[in-house]
């Protein structure tokens, strides 16, 4: 069962973004180049600089995407699994955004869209 783990928010301006919600949910973020998460427990709410996806998914995908436009992450138990049961789905097509790819930060992860064009991680962590 899919659990769902972050909220991450795309943005363009990544620095007034993280000082905005610094200041509203009073909490001190952990940040990569490009990258803050808030750690809202149980859930992580992340920003993530719309910069830092395009090389992971491609421009196609980044110019498609407004600012502020949310990328839900789910944790599965394997992506791989998860990967073929969504493309073999009779009823609905799924737009997959990035093949089941291990990632820098250690997740093994899958990009797809939902019918509104918001980004969807499942992911499964690996190292």
């Amino acid at each position: 069962m899919p659990n769902l783990t972050y909220a991450c928010v795309l943005t363009r301006d990544i620095d007034r973004l993280a000082a905005f919600y610094r200041t509203v949910l009073q909490l001190e973020p952990t940040t990569r180049p490009g990258y803050v998460e808030f750690p809202t427990q149980p859930g992580i709410f992340a920003l993530w600089s719309m910069d830092e996806l395009q090389p992971l998914v491609g421009f196609a995908v980044t110019e498609t995407l407004a600012a502020g436009a949310v990328m839900l992450e789910f944790r599965v138990d394997d992506v791989d699994a998860e990967y073929a049961r969504l493309q073999a789905l009779q009823e609905r097509k799924v737009d997959i955004v990035m093949a089941p790819t291990t990632l820098p930060w250690g997740n093994r992860s899958i990009y797809f869209r939902d019918p509104d064009g918001n980004l969807i991680n499942f992911f499964t962590t690996v190292g």
